[in-house]
């Protein structure tokens, strides 16, 4: 049996989290349109229960601490919506989950960037892969925020510029 639903959420989630990614650190307005395009309410004004899964996943999104907002606006999305300390984290974080790698030849920041969970979002979404969209979604849900090392960033310097990283106590 299949789960639609779980993909339709899975698709969401990423759109949700990509929108606010690209707009950080400026909170701004979510619409459920902006996600899923546009759709009709029925006879009685209600929306259709895509629109209002959609809406429910930003929700959820919010209440898991993924997303910060400050209401909603009607049903028709969340505004002032930006991510939370987590989500920027674990988004610019170098991800483990990587369907592509980068180009050798590119720049180490470049390659860097790349490396981000949030670039497999962006690549995954691109690619319009179900599948794909969904591991990297469980694979974010299943993400805590950990110390970043400073060691992550030692490609991105020059040699030169390369001091010795700090010590625990920070100096």
């Amino acid at each position: 049996m299949s789960h639609l639903h779980i993909d339709d959420f899975s698709h969401d989630v990423a759109r949700i989290l990509m929108q606010a990614y690209a707009s950080f650190p400026r909170p701004g307005a979510l619409y459920v349109e902006d996600i899923i395009g546009p759709t009709e309410v029925d006879d009685v004004g209600l929306h259709s229960s895509r629109h209002m899964a959609c809406l429910g996943a930003m929700l959820w999104l919010a209440e898991e601490g993924w997303l910060r907002y400050e209401a909603t606006i009607f049903q028709e999305g969340i505004e002032q919506a930006i991510l939370t300390n987590k989500a920027f984290v674990v988004l610019t974080a170098i991800s483990q989950l990587r369907f592509e790698q980068p180009d050798p030849s590119l720049p180490a920041t470049v390659k860097h960037e790349k490396a981000t969970l949030a670039e497999q979002f962006l690549q995954a979404i691109r690619a319009r892969d179900s599948v794909r969209t969904t591991a990297v979604v469980r694979y974010l849900l299943s993400r805590q925020p950990e110390p970043v090392q400073a060691e992550e960033f030692a490609d991105l310097l020059k040699p030169e510029d390369n001091p010795p990283f700090a010590t625990e106590d920070g100096f």
